[in-house]
């Protein structure tokens, strides 16, 4: 199903091949919903005209996936949007990222409780559906709902989460499973 929904105007875009090796992160210009098309202000170099890519774009409540051909008008990096997907989906495609990230806030009766301070994460990979991240040790618990900040090529996106499962991987740290959700 193709989906365009909302402005994609200054959205972070993750921008993967077809094998799903993550070629670089940018910021999304313009989006020209009609012409189904993105402008991005950087294209990796293992991007050619005419290359087919996967593009993962940071929306909230739920990121967005998309296949996309890289094209040239001008002086203008386009990327013509096909084949999207913004439903949660547990089978989702994961990119892999290695990108740090901060919670800051838990969620408790819908509204945000502020840690006292942000705790800092690395991103391992994201999908549509959710995030996997490394944080320090017992940090979360299966169930909690909390506010992620991501920044990907200066520019930043909130989303809100919830742990799904932790594993500790036997460095002081646990990998946290999560599911975006809406608040």
């Amino acid at each position: 199903m193709s989906v365009l929904i909302g402005d994609f105007t200054d959205c972070s875009v993750f921008l993967y091949d077809t094998n799903g090796n993550h070629l670089g992160s940018t910021t999304i210009i313009e989006h020209d919903r009609r012409a189904r098309q993105i402008e991005v202000d950087l294209i990796p170099p293992e991007l050619k005209v005419n290359d087919t890519c996967k593009v993962f774009i940071l929306t909230s409540p739920i990121p967005c996936e998309f296949s996309g051909n890289l094209k040239k008008v001008g002086g203008d990096l386009l990327i013509a949007l096909f084949q999207g997907q913004e439903k949660e989906n547990r089978a989702a495609t994961r990119y892999k990222v290695n990108t740090p990230a901060k919670i800051d806030a838990l969620i408790t009766d819908n509204q945000p409780n502020l840690l006292q301070a942000p705790l800092g994460v690395i991103l391992i990979n994201i999908s549509t559906s959710g995030v996997r991240f490394r944080a320090p040790y017992f940090s979360l618990v299966e169930g909690d709902i909390f506010r992620i900040n991501l920044v990907i090529s200066n520019s930043s996106k909130t989303m809100i989460a919830e742990v799904i499962n932790s594993v500790d991987n036997g460095t002081k740290s646990s990998d946290y499973g999560c599911r975006f959700v809406e608040v």
